[in-house]
C-alpha cells in the first residue's frame, strides 16, 4: 500500500481540541503523523485538499439495516455505500432482524459481512433478550465473546420492568451497556403522531410524549438500583432530557444519543400525510425540538446517531397511520448535522465531537481521533459547499429520507478506511 498524504487540508479532531491547517501522512493504513508543511515521502500518492476539512470518520451509533431477512430494504453492501458516501466508516447496527443477532453465530455473520464490504467496520449489538421479544434475557458472555458491542432489542422498548433490571445487571457484569428505545408500549400501541392539536387536526392516534419520560423515569431508577449503564436512544422530548441531565448529575451511569430530525424538524414537517416523515419516536413540536438543540450545547446529549431505518416505497406508499415508521438517515448524519454549525447553535468540533469521539468513547473503542498510530480512517468535506437530498438519488437502496428536498451546506468529498480511499464525489 502507498503513503498517502492529504496536503492543504483543515485538520479538525474533536479528541484533542486540534482545529488548524496542515497535511496528514498515511503509512500502512496508520496515521503516520499530521501537522503543517509535512514532507511529501517520495512515490507517495498525494490528495490536494484546497482548504477543506479532514477529520475522523464518523462513529454512528444506531443503524437499522434490512440484512438478514429484509434484504429488499437495504443489504449491509448498500447501507456501507450510503455510509461511506456520509462519511460514517464504523456502524453499529442493531440486532432486531429477521431473525434477531441472539446467537453468536449471527453475530460473527454480520461482521464477516461487514468486513467483507472493504469499506468500514460493522458492529453489531446482540439482542438484550432473546429473539427481541422482551421476556428472556441473551445469552450476553456468549455474543460478546462473538463480537457484541452492547445490548438491545433495537427499536423495541424492553417494556418488563424486570427484565431490563436483570438486562442491566447482567450487562454491568461484563461493562458494556443496554441501549434502550424510550417509549412506554402501552402507550405508544397504535400511535402515528405525537399526540396533541396537529395530531387530532389530521386525525391521527396520538403517541403522549409523556411515553418516552415514562420510560427515562423508570430506567434511570432501574440504573441506580443495579449500577448498570442504561443508554437511551434517539431523545426527543424536553421532559426526558430533564430526567437525563439530572441523572448525569447525580453520577449515574445514564447516557443518550439523538438524531438528526429531532433537532432539525418538528412535527410540521409530516404536513398533509407525508410518510417519510413518520418516524420511531415521532417527531415532536417546536419547544421539544429546541430542547434537544439545548441539550446538545451543554453535553446532556452525548452523540447524535443516523437512527438509520430503511424502508421501500411499498412500506411508506400507504395511509399515514398505516405506514411504517422510519427514515434513512446515513448520508444525510454529516449534512445536517452540519446544519446546526451554520445557524450558530454549535461550534464546529463540538458538533464533530458528537459523531466521533464522544460516541467511540461509549462504545470503549481507540476510533474516531487523529491520533498517531491510529487506523486512517478519514472523512474529507467542504464546510460551505451546498447540495440538496433527493430522494431516489441517494445513495444505497433505501430512499424515504424525511429530509427530501432539504437543501444543506457541508458535502464529504472523499472517505478513508484503513488508509484505502473507499469513497470519492
Amino acid at each position: 500500500m502507498r503513503d498517502v498524504l492529504i496536503a492543504g487540508a483543515r485538520l479538525l479532531d474533536p479528541a484533542s481540541d486540534l482545529d488548524a491547517p496542515g497535511d496528514l501522512l498515511v503509512r500502512g493504513g496508520l496515521i503516520l503523523d499530521h501537522g503543517p508543511s509535512l514532507s511529501r515521502p517520495e512515490g507517495a500518492e498525494i490528495v490536494e485538499a484546497h482548504g477543506a476539512c479532514l477529520a475522523p470518520g464518523l462513529v454512528d451509533l444506531r443503524a437499522a439495516i434490512g440484512e438478514p431477512g429484509a434484504e429488499h430494504r437495504e443489504t449491509i453492501a448498500s447501507a456501507a455505500a450510503a455510509a461511506v458516501a456520509g462519511g460514517i466508516t464504523t456502524l453499529c447496527v442493531l440486532p432486531d432482524t429477521d431473525p434477531a443477532l441472539d446467537d453468536p453465530a449471527l453475530v460473527q455473520f454480520v461482521l464477516r459481512r461487514g468486513e467483507a464490504t472493504g469499506s468500514m467496520t460493522l458492529l453489531p449489538y446482540a439482542a438484550a433478550t432473546k429473539h427481541c421479544e422482551g421476556r428472556e434475557i441473551a445469552e450476553y458472555g456468549l455474543l460478546l465473546e462473538a463480537g457484541a458491542v452492547a445490548f438491545t432489542d433495537g427499536r423495541r422498548a424492553i417494556g418488563h420492568a424486570r427484565t431490563m433490571r436483570l438486562a442491566l445487571s447482567y450487562a454491568r457484569a461484563f461493562g458494556r451497556m443496554v441501549v434502550q428505545h424510550p417509549e412506554e408500549p402501552g402507550l405508544a400501541a397504535g400511535g402515528a403522531a405525537t399526540e396533541g392539536e396537529l395530531a387530532t387536526r389530521l386525525g391521527l392516534p396520538g403517541i403522549p410524549a409523556a411515553a418516552e419520560a415514562m420510560m427515562v423515569q423508570r430506567d434511570i431508577a432501574l440504573a441506580r438500583l443495579t449500577g448498570g449503564h442504561v443508554h437511551f436512544a434517539h431523545v426527543s422530548t424536553a421532559a426526558a432530557l430533564d430526567l437525563i441531565r439530572a441523572a448525569k448529575a447525580e453520577g449515574l451511569a445514564v447516557t443518550c444519543d439523538t438524531a438528526p430530525p429531532y433537532f432539525d424538524l418538528n412535527e410540521t414537517a409530516i404536513g398533509d400525510y407525508r410518510t417519510y416523515a413518520k418516524l420511531s419516536p415521532p417527531l415532536r413540536p417546536e419547544a421539544d425540538r429546541l430542547a434537544v438543540v439545548a441539550a446538545l450545547q451543554d453535553g446532556t446529549i452525548d452523540a447524535v446517531a443516523s437512527d438509520h431505518q430503511p424502508h421501500d416505497a411499498d412500506d411508506k406508499r400507504l395511509p399515514f397511520a398505516q405506514a411504517e415508521a422510519g427514515g434513512a438517515g446515513l448520508a444525510t448524519l454529516l449534512g445536517v448535522t452540519l446544519a446546526r454549525v451554520h445557524g450558530g447553535d454549535l461550534p464546529l468540533l463540538q458538533a464533530l465531537g458528537l459523531l466521533t469521539a464522544r460516541p467511540a468513547g461509549l462504545l470503549g473503542l481507540p476510533i474516531g481521533r487523529l491520533a498517531k498510530g491510529a487506523a486512517a480512517d478519514l472523512v474529507l468535506f467542504e464546510l460551505d459547499r451546498g447540495w440538496q437530498v433527493k430522494a431516489g438519488a441517494l445513495p444505497g437502496k433505501a430512499q424515504n429520507s424525511p429530509f427530501d428536498g432539504r437543501a444543506l451546506e457541508g458535502r464529504v468529498i472523499g472517505t478513508w478506511k484503513a488508509g484505502r480511499r473507499v469513497y470519492t464525489a
